[in-house]
């Protein structure tokens, strides 16, 4: 019943739907007591609505953004209780008293203080927001001084409303008391520090304390641009969850010859950024984007195929290629638009011939094979198992924008899967690691997983205390206690480097800080392989695991793991990079060998029913090589989808890029030739002489 109420309140705890209610009924419980009147009533009953409010703020509840949209905001919510100190005022027979009018008078003047305090405010984080938002890029050009405290003008509103406690306060104890000192003290209160609060927020609103107009940012963006010369731009856009695919290139845009740039079209990407050292620009505004000074730039490479693209194809100076944020049978693997670009990119020939058998309009000498250079991390397995047990990764991906049965094997199989290798025969380790987007658009995707979750996690507990465990926990509690001490440092030490732990800056103030320093990035990413290390020993090898989050990253559960179970995604493709053992489900029935005709990762897996009977050979292979099969079929598939081992991919993508910049220059030179020839109109010699 709890948890049904829960979901239909949209909040995210029972703590949450109490304190709705405490504020939704805590309002009709003010006026009462303010009517009956009864001073001890009304002082709890406002109590009690200041602190849930106050609580369902802090939680950034749903409620509270549905209470704005009913015209109960949270300027309406005190002045009604306001209103409502005004009518027990009244009712305890106060309405012909001098102390009657001052409150009222009070009220008022503290109340039209809120318009100039929400302008001002409102003014300092517009004239605060710069029209790009950078990282490791020299904002020398740019005057940006430093920002107001953050206590100014996080959650100002609130902070700002709230002093009006004080005149509450000095009110109800003057009736109380009978002492109307006490209403005249908190009332002045109020209204002292309300004017202080505008006073402070004054200084700050001087065109020395302000950054620039956005003609003269985006002006130093582009001294910058001709100063850097960039000659290969990475481009992204999408929503805040899909920085998982522009961060798997950062890597290879950081190794590129050249002078490489990242620019990127939504601000809630940046903070989702990896750490990189490569520069990196993110311009919101499309006709911004459209007269910045990009004429080095010879080659862009478009990780996602979305609208805001066009805003960069139009420009002809540089050739356009789409490099994808993974390679796979799903359909965004053949989307269409990609005949949009002037290449394609793909791992391996499985790529090419992907896009021949589905017949989109993209023309094969428009695609070249590269490799995939971010598969370089991903260790070759060696045939035997890395613990005493198997290690399983059940990967599935998300649900997909629509409900075909085949995007992801979470709803229909995948507590078949869960359970029958949590309760294999021969004991396993299960490392559940979801695709990032899981639920975000199906609740029963949600749920699913919200199950499977709580499956692992008390199969978890149950390991833990089976007998046949305890003793190698026993053994390796010290190790596993130094690992999480080691976890510790190295993320005190990351948030260090990252600023996490200083003040926290706002985003004009992180685009003038934020510079390259090769030093510390070399350190990042020594303390990172150091973080994972410690990760997987700070708990035992027979462990059951949900992990979420970008840490350990997906390869690093690749590494640890001994065979995979997932669906068809690039995370299949990328497995098979590996060598080891993996299954498939076949989600949608269509059958063995029609999913494998359909699907060319598929050939070499262990194709798997809704029932997941079949997870058997997957888990007789993983355990002893002599019983693995498709070991060969593996390795002509890795050939086959990710191309040749040598040279390494990243050589591979590398003159990929630098021939392709080749054609650019090329074809720049072409046309800066024929723009020099004078005019000459079509057929002139050939019109005839006289009448």
């Amino acid at each position: 019943m709890i948890s049904k109420a829960i979901r239909m309140a949209r909040v995210g705890s029972g703590s949450e739907l109490a304190a709705a209610l405490l504020l939704v009924l805590g309002f009709p419980c003010v006026m009462l007591a303010a009517i009956i009147p009864s001073i001890w009533f009304f002082a709890a009953a406002v109590a009690v609505t200041y602190l849930a409010d106050r609580f369902l703020h802090q939680r950034s509840s749903y409620l509270i953004n549905r209470l704005a949209k009913v015209r109960a905001g949270l300027s309406i919510r005190f002045l009604v209780r306001q209103l409502m100190l005004i009518l027990l005022m009244a009712r305890m027979g106060l309405a012909e008293q001098p102390v009657f009018y001052v409150t009222v008078a009070c009220l008022l003047g503290f109340y039209g203080l809120q318009a100039p305090h929400g302008a001002m405010v409102q003014l300092l984080r517009l004239r605060r927001k710069l029209p790009v938002v950078t990282r490791n890029i020299d904002l020398k050009h740019v005057r940006i001084p430093d920002a107001p405290p953050r206590g100014l003008l996080e959650r100002s509103a609130e902070k700002m409303l709230h002093l009006d406690v004080l005149a509450f306060v000095g009110v109800l104890v003057a009736i109380g008391t009978d002492n109307n000192a006490f209403a005249y003290a908190g009332l002045a209160l109020t209204l002292v520090l309300a004017v202080g609060y505008l006073a402070v927020l004054v200084p700050y609103l001087r065109p020395s304390r302000l950054v620039p107009p956005a003609d003269k940012v985006l002006q130093g963006i582009d001294t910058w641009l001709g100063e850097y010369q960039p000659t290969v731009m990475l481009y992204f856009s999408g929503s805040k969850d899909s920085a998982y695919q522009v961060n798997m290139w950062l890597e290879t845009m950081a190794e590129l010859d050249g002078r490489p740039v990242i620019f990127l079209r939504e601000r809630n990407i940046v903070p989702q950024l990896a750490s990189t050292a490569v520069p990196v620009v993110c311009v919101p505004g499309g006709v911004h984007l459209m007269n910045m000074d990009l004429s080095s730039v010879r080659v862009a490479l478009y990780a996602a195929n979305v609208g805001k693209n066009i805003h960069l194809l139009r420009v002809p100076t540089m050739k356009h290629v789409f490099i994808g944020h993974g390679d796979s049978d799903k359909l965004a693997s053949v989307n269409p638009f990609s005949k949009a670009y002037d290449e394609v990119w793909t791992a391996g020939r499985a790529g090419r011939d992907r896009y021949a058998l589905a017949d989109v309009g993209v023309l094969s000498e428009d695609i070249v094979e590269v490799g995939r250079p971010q598969l370089a991390p991903i260790k070759t397995g060696t045939g035997t198992p890395k613990h005493p047990i198997p290690t399983v990764l059940y990967a599935p991906t998300w649900e997909g924008w629509d409900d075909n049965p085949g995007n992801t094997s979470l709803l229909l199989a995948g507590e078949n899967i869960v359970r029958r290798l949590l309760n294999a025969e021969k004991p396993v380790r299960l490392l559940y690691k979801p695709h990032p987007f899981t639920g975000t658009r199906s609740p029963k995707a949600k749920a699913v997983h919200q199950r499977i979750t709580a499956m692992v996690e008390q199969a978890a507990a149950d390991r833990a205390a089976d007998p046949r465990w305890v003793k190698e926990a026993a053994a390796l509690a010290q190790d596993q206690a130094a690992a999480r001490a080691e976890l510790k440092r190295i993320e005190v030490r990351l948030a260090e480097m990252s600023g996490t732990t200083r003040a926290v800056r706002d985003e004009a103030e992180e685009s003038r800080d934020s510079q390259a320093d090769p030093v510390r990035e070399a350190e990042t990413a020594k303390l990172k392989d150091e973080w994972n290390a410690a990760y997987w020993r700070s708990f035992g090898w027979w462990e059951h695991k949900v992990i979420t989050g970008p840490e350990p990253r997906l390869y690093d559960c690749f590494n640890e793991s001994d065979g995979m179970v997932s669906d068809i995604s690039s995370v299949v493709s990328d497995f098979i990079a590996s060598g080891k053992p993996y299954a498939v489900t076949d989600s949608a029935a269509l059958g063995e060998e029609e999913f494998k005709r359909q699907n060319t990762a598929v050939r070499a897996a262990v194709v798997l029913s809704n029932s997941a009977k079949e997870l058997d050979e997957l888990l007789e292979a993983v355990a002893d090589p002599a019983a693995d099969t498709r070991a060969e079929a593996r390795r002509a598939l890795k050939a086959y989808l990710l191309g040749p081992d040598e040279p390494p991919s990243m050589l591979q993508f590398n003159a990929a890029v630098q021939a392709l910049a080749l054609k650019s220059e090329a074809r720049n030179a072409g046309v800066e030739q024929r723009l020099a020839e004078p005019e000459q109109s079509p057929g002139l010699d050939d019109q005839p002489v006289g009448g």
